[in-house]
């Protein structure tokens, strides 16, 4: 009975090793597939799903098959997400800049200006997740957002140092980003995120 119970521990551990490579694999080539610019965004909300299904008991579907699938689905609204908030990360890069430049700033610039980035972190970090889970319009995810970005703060906080803490560690062995570094930090990022959409009594989507 116990080296059964070893048996089928290993056979889950490799199951979900080969899983993350092939992910992370998909994610690559498809990111290139779309030139990086118009892949990259759909290629991550993709991952986000395909996580979701395992998350939710879903077994027995072909990785590559729905990778592939949810790519098209989703290819234009993700890049409407993932420009609006490439242009808005930009655009608070040169005030970071301008501010910079500036020497000595006023404080209540200077907090207005990280509030705002705490703004646009909870924008990014809950948008995607949502991309996954719900169907609505473009304006309601940034809205709900910021709702849940600062209503369960503690589990922004938890997204922002797991994937700092996946790219710390990737960095530190760069060997691992081509077979694990995505698929590694999208897992983590979408099961926190589907955790606070199972709990959460506000209406999410109008």
């Amino acid at each position: 009975m116990k080296s059964q119970q070893i048996v089928n521990t290993l056979d889950r551990i490799f199951t979900w090793i080969t899983r993350l490579v092939v992910i992370n694999v998909l994610w690559i080539l498809y990111t290139l597939i779309g030139l990086i610019v118009g892949g990259i965004f759909p290629a991550t909300v993709s991952v986000l799903k395909i996580f979701r299904k395992w998350i939710m008991g879903e077994d027995e579907f072909s990785i590559w098959g729905t990778f592939k699938q949810e790519y098209r689905k989703e290819f234009i609204k993700s890049n409407v997400v993932g420009w609006i908030l490439t242009m808005a990360g930009v655009i608070l890069y040169l005030n970071y800049l301008v501010i910079k430049s500036m020497g000595d700033t006023n404080i209540v610039f200077l907090v207005a200006f990280y509030l705002l980035i705490l703004f646009y972190l909870n924008l990014v970090i809950w948008s995607f997740p949502q991309l996954a889970h719900y169907n609505g319009k473009v304006k309601h995810f940034f809205k709900n957002a910021i709702i849940l970005g600062f209503g369960r703060f503690h589990y922004t906080l938890a997204i922002m140092v797991y994937i700092f803490i996946v790219l710390y560690v990737s960095l530190k062995f760069p060997g691992i980003l081509p077979f694990f570094t995505i698929s590694i930090g999208t897992y983590g990022w979408i099961w926190i995120s589907m955790n606070v959409f199972q709990k959460t009594n506000i209406k999410l989507i109008d």
